[in-house]
């Protein structure tokens, strides 16, 4: 097994809106993406983030070679307990997902 963050030539994280977190993942190849797309489930990104499975969507976009994966961010961005307001920092327990 090996570490998400293997596979991917960019693993990235940030805000989709003040609600949302998304991580783009980003292949140099069809054969790694698909391998991803295959082996990667939304019960293990949801237990890597404490977020519930059925919130967790993970969706490929073939043509770039890339997958999105978004969920509820657990607080607003800016808000008094969000502690990355542009959520770029959030991407290190899903590149560390062993797949």
């Amino acid at each position: 097994m090996k570490k998400l963050i293997e596979y991917t030539k960019i693993l990235r994280s940030k805000n989709a809106g003040p609600l949302f977190i998304t991580f783009d993942l980003m292949f140099d190849s069809k054969e790694k993406m698909e391998y991803v797309m295959n082996n990667l489930t939304a019960f293990a990104v949801a237990n890597a983030y404490g977020v519930k499975e059925s919130d967790v969507s993970i969706i490929k976009y073939q043509v770039v070679n890339s997958i999105k994966i978004t969920f509820p961010r657990k607080n607003v961005s800016g808000s008094l307990f969000d502690d990355d307001i542009y959520g770029c920092q959030q991407h290190i327990p899903l590149s560390n997902i062993e797949i």
